[in-house]
């Protein structure tokens, strides 16, 4: 969860911002995190100041304007998803032991910090709040001083062999005032590189105004910059190095644009990012080649089943995929919840290939499964938005999505470039173990590339569904049905609605209505209704349309998303959605655009905030 940022330079540069610049817009980058709380601490004149703040980074700007903090061109700084304790200023980071002379904030949580706080208390430490951070920067107070020799990078190391969990640490010391120390295991931390300065960020998004270099850690890893350095080490003090990448998005990429939120702006970036997903993915002859799967052939050729591992959305975009990878490979095809996977001891070989999805590529729960799959022996693909990120990295091959820094904490054009990404790696495999014929998956992608200028074409015509989510904003609750591909959209559209509009919601396979839901239906009960194209299996077609004269039957007012010239549907519909007409594999990435502008506006029109819901962060880096 929590956004950590950190930022040196060099004095009288001639800059135009000091540290404290960098690490509030940073802070303001990485909110989508966590928003309990923000704090910063700076090192200037001897001494760190520091200041935090319960509530978003804009409480803690208004703390700082109240109470200055000096010019400074050192500093950490971080933005919190409450785990252990409360949200509270006491509990925020950072943390600043030591006599006030060393400061810490941190991601993540240290399993043994009760172990480690009774070892502290029996020495005569206290605590002043209920985190399990203040216990790692009270540790490596005592190791910087009794074993380290006052070297903050050699305590580091030092105290990351006694933390167990997961983390990601950064300190700054006032007896060693040019640098920052940081340290990560299972949690996430890229490097900036910048000329006279250096930054550190949970991801890219923290520095992305100030440079596009940027460089990957390893797990149990400690990092030192300088204005002029980095040094990377293990735990235990042998040098390494990191994997250099450039940052393909820019600053402008994680702004609204004018839009009044980054939900929407980032809805209407969904063209865009599965234009961008299917780019360069072609050879010379425009045959598919997805040069980034560095597994052999041969492997892929003898894969016997599939298993996509994923969480949340994520796992409704590897719903989506199951339907056509079964349909284009007939290699069979199991979705599971990531944090389910290694505990039910599921059937792995060396013959099944585990696709793992992933927006931020640091959702613990995924990770963990995906250590599971190879050590089972299992070959591993991550389907992954952000380079440089622990999934990808532990995965054999990585296939990313373009789709931008995604900054709402509901997902919409992730979901979208998830399903385009394992829709290509589904014709890929299907390419190469000769299921389907070239002129067939060439078709298929055409259909795909077909694909932005119809969801273009739904966003354009979103005012009717802004009007609808007004007219609905009081509703108890609201039901999806779906069946085939329309399934796992009805569940997207329900979650959706409980993440940000904190509504009742449920998505249901149309055909369980008569095995129980239908007794949910009754008068005035809003029920969204996805019908697949009448052009594909009429039977799937007609059945849709008479569950929609079952609950209609019952008083439910149904809205009904149809393609266009689906008039079937015309008579038993109060409210009907167009979309542009396409094959039943395609319509995810077009029903799906109204429901999340539904979502978005029913949200807005109760006046919540529609891109940092309660009790959420984007990136869930905890198990």
């Amino acid at each position: 969860m929590c956004g950590i940022v950190g930022y040196v330079g060099h004095p009288n540069q001639g800059r135009e911002y000091f540290a404290l610049d960098v690490i509030l817009e940073g802070l303001r980058r990485l909110e989508y995190r966590g928003y309990d709380s923000a704090g910063v601490a700076v090192y200037a004149d001897g001494e760190i100041g520091w200041r935090k703040k319960a509530g978003k980074v804009a409480a803690l700007e208004e703390e700082i304007s109240a109470r200055p903090l000096p010019e400074s061109v050192l500093g950490i700084g971080h933005t919190r998803w409450a785990t252990h304790g409360g949200p509270s200023d006491l509990n925020s980071h950072p943390h600043v032991v030591d006599g006030g002379q060393l400061a810490v904030v941190h991601n993540g949580i240290i399993e043994n910090f009760a172990e480690l706080k009774s070892q502290l208390v029996a020495k005569g430490y206290n605590f002043v709040s209920e985190t399990d951070t203040e216990v790692a920067a009270t540790l490596l107070g005592e190791v910087f001083h009794n074993e380290a020799g006052q070297d903050l990078t050699r305590a580091m190391q030092l105290t990351c062999q006694q933390l167990d969990g997961a983390f990601t640490i950064l300190a700054i010391h006032a007896q060693q005032p040019d640098r920052i120390v940081a340290a990560r295991r299972d949690s996430p931390l890229v490097i900036g590189l910048g000329e006279g300065e250096n930054f550190l960020g949970s991801d890219v998004s923290g520095f992305i105004d100030y440079t596009k270099s940027a460089v990957e850690m390893d797990n149990d890893q400690v990092v030192t910059i300088t204005a002029d350095e980095v040094q990377i080490t293990d735990y235990q003090g042998a040098a390494a190095e990191g994997k250099s990448f450039h940052i393909d998005w820019d600053a402008a990429s994680a702004k609204k644009d004018g839009f009044n939120s980054f939900m929407e702006k980032e809805i209407h970036d969904q063209p865009a990012a599965v234009r961008d997903t299917l780019m360069g993915r072609f050879d010379e002859q425009n045959k598919l080649a997805l040069d980034e799967l560095h597994i052999e052939e041969s492997v892929l050729k003898s894969i016997d089943k599939i298993i996509v591992i994923a969480c949340g959305t994520a796992a409704y975009a590897g719903h989506v995929a199951r339907y056509a990878i079964e349909h284009w490979c007939r290699i069979p095809t199991e979705v599971e919840l990531a944090h389910e996977f290694r505990y039910r001891d599921p059937i792995v070989t060396e013959k099944t290939l585990v696709v793992a999805l992933s927006q931020s590529g640091e959702t613990m729960d995924t990770l963990m499964a995906v250590r599971h799959a190879r050590q089972q022996g299992a070959k591993v693909i991550a389907i992954c938005n952000t380079q440089g990120s622990s999934i990808p990295r532990e995965s054999d091959a990585a296939l990313y999505t373009h789709a931008g820094p995604e900054i709402a904490v509901a997902s919409t054009k992730a979901f979208l470039a998830q399903i385009t990404a394992t829709y290509l790696l589904g014709l890929y495999l299907a390419q190469l173990r000769g299921n389907m014929f070239a002129d067939e998956v060439q078709s298929v992608l055409q259909e795909l590339r077909a694909m932005p200028e119809k969801i273009q074409t739904v966003i354009d015509g979103g005012d009717q569904v802004a009007e609808l989510a007004q007219s609905m904003k009081d509703a108890k609750s609201v039901l999806f049905l779906g069946r085939h591909v329309g399934f796992p959209v009805a569940l997207e559209g329900a979650l959706k609605l409980k993440e940000i509009a904190y509504l009742h919601a449920e998505g249901f396979a149309a055909g369980e209505l008569k095995h129980g839901p239908i007794a949910l239906i009754e008068e005035g009960q809003p029920v969204f209704v996805i019908v697949p194209s009448p052009r594909g299996r009429d039977s799937l077609h007609s059945k849709v349309v008479s569950n929609i004269q079952e609950v209609r039957a019952r008083g439910a007012i149904t809205i009904v998303i149809a393609e266009e010239g689906d008039s079937a549907v015309d008579a038993y519909a109060n409210h009907i959605i167009r979309i542009p007409q396409a094959p039943t594999l395609m319509q995810p990435l077009l029903a799906t655009v109204p429901l999340q502008i539904f979502a978005c506006h029913v949200a807005q029109a109760k006046n919540y905030d529609v891109d940092q819901p309660r009790n959420l962060a984007k990136s869930v880096t905890v198990e």
